[in-house]
């Protein structure tokens, strides 16, 4: 067995909660203690350098990957860290755009296995956490970029004392875990605010906002909130790209005064990652990081971040994989399908893990549904193909199963291609990716 393969043996031997029921993820002990033993045991690396965190139920990851492309821009050597990866666990850890080694991972899960075996219930994503911020520090980045897992409060990042607090689109995700209401939710994410660090928030519900001010408040901080203190306009759409207007805000001691506006330019789409560019334009511009408009506006434009919206094929049929995963977020992509698309059918590759809102999402996209394929994504948590047949069938949509995802995708391609519907994949990114996968193999021969 290669060392790298024996690396992700080692860290997937510990306790994995992405790979636990929902049941067991509602018992699971989530706190930092364990966390803060190891990072002292490595010495801190975490503190290092300065960081961005990021937390929020959609778009943490678009804002995160938007950062880190706009500070890479402006010269910095940068640390960028998210979760889950698409393809190759590697892609969790990158320094400059690009993904930590097989080799590196492998000497470095060696490095820490004795810091590991002094502290006992370790978790797969605290070790993974640990490597990131170890590997920011070895590498000597000047800044770093860091997406939280799961929550915020008690999320293994949470270590971390940031440069500004980073809340994106917070909806209902992970209630099991995070509670049932968004007050509750808000309340997990705002755990990352911290003493006189600033916090930039997308647009949120008003319960969500009510809990941000509470906390921001209770804490000293300032709250930038996008919509309500930065505006921002879509001036135009197209399958390239968005441009997107701007407040441009200065910041001098913590006051924040508005001039005129920035043009942002996108190759993301859809009106959700205007929102999602408006919030880490932001964010930038309250770290305290030297960072100009015309290197965000660069950055911005050369923002890679496969699997959100992403058209892998124009035509012949359209394919589109998307990372959606909940009713919000599914809602969102119907929306930016009626922008892009309008009037086209889909049909619908999609898996999903047992503890999501499954009636729901497929509701949501029902109107444009032309059928969809159940499939089952290779991990203990996607759900069976015959739970989404049976829900699709009592919402009345056309429904069929494949076991695998490389015949879903096979049937989907020939159906779409005789009645020219879009073939879309969402629901699961574990699905995407396969998807992802089989679709770049077919294209690159």
């Amino acid at each position: 067995m290669d060392r790298y393969q024996a690396a992700l043996d080692y860290l997937y031997s510990f306790v994995d909660y992405s790979l636990k029921h929902a049941s067991e993820l509602s018992k699971a002990d989530f706190n930092l203690d364990r966390m803060r033993a190891l990072m002292a045991h490595l010495g801190n690396p975490q503190d290092a350098y300065p960081t961005i965190h990021v937390a929020g139920t959609k778009g943490k990851g678009s804002v995160s990957a938007l950062c880190e492309s706009a500070l890479r821009r402006a010269g910095y050597t940068t640390g960028l860290y998210t979760s889950p990866h698409l393809q190759d666990f590697c892609e969790r850890i990158q320094v400059d755009g690009e993904p930590i080694t097989h080799d590196e991972l492998a000497e470095l899960v060696e490095e820490i296995k004795p810091a590991v075996a002094r502290v006992p219930h370790l978790t797969t994503f605290e070790l993974t956490t640990a490597l990131g911020f170890l590997y920011f520090a070895r590498r000597q980045v000047n800044v770093a970029v860091i997406e939280v897992g799961l929550g915020g409060r008690l999320d293994a990042t949470n270590v971390i004392t940031p440069h500004v607090s980073v809340i994106t689109s917070l909806s209902y995700d992970h209630t099991m875990v995070l509670g049932e209401t968004l007050t509750l939710i808000a309340g997990e994410k705002a755990g990352i605010i911290k003493q006189g660090v600033p916090v930039v928030s997308a647009p949120q519900q008003e319960e969500a906002i009510r809990v941000l001010e509470r906390v921001a408040a209770e804490r000293s901080c300032d709250l930038i909130l996008v919509g309500r203190d930065v505006r921002y306009k879509i001036l135009s759409q197209s399958l390239e790209e968005q441009r997107v207007q701007c407040s441009v805000f200065s910041v001098q001691s913590s006051a924040v005064s508005e001039q005129d506006s920035v043009l942002l330019r996108i190759p993301l789409l859809g009106a959700h990652q205007a929102e999602n560019a408006a919030t880490a334009y932001t964010a930038l511009k309250v770290s305290g990081l030297e960072v100009s408009d015309e290197e965000i506006v660069k950055g911005f434009a050369e923002v890679r971040w496969p699997g959100r919206f992403e058209i892998i094929q124009r035509e012949d049929p359209t394919v589109i994989l998307d990372s959606a995963h909940n009713r919000d977020s599914f809602e969102k992509l119907v929306d930016t399908l009626g922008t892009y698309f309008p009037g086209r059918k889909v049909t619908l590759i999609f898996g999903v893990s047992e503890d999501k809102h499954l009636e729901a999402m497929l509701a949501a996209m029902k109107p444009l549904l032309a059928r969809v394929i159940a499939a089952r994504a290779d991990h203990p948590r996607a759900l069976e193909p015959g739970k989404i047949i049976e829900t699709a069938k009592r919402l009345g949509v056309e429904v069929e199963a494949a076991a695998l995802v490389e015949t879903a995708l096979g049937r989907a391609l020939d159906l779409s291609q005789k009645d020219g519907s879009i073939v879309l994949s969402a629901g699961s990114l574990f699905v995407t990716a396969e998807v992802r996968q089989r679709m770049l193999k077919r294209k690159n021969g």
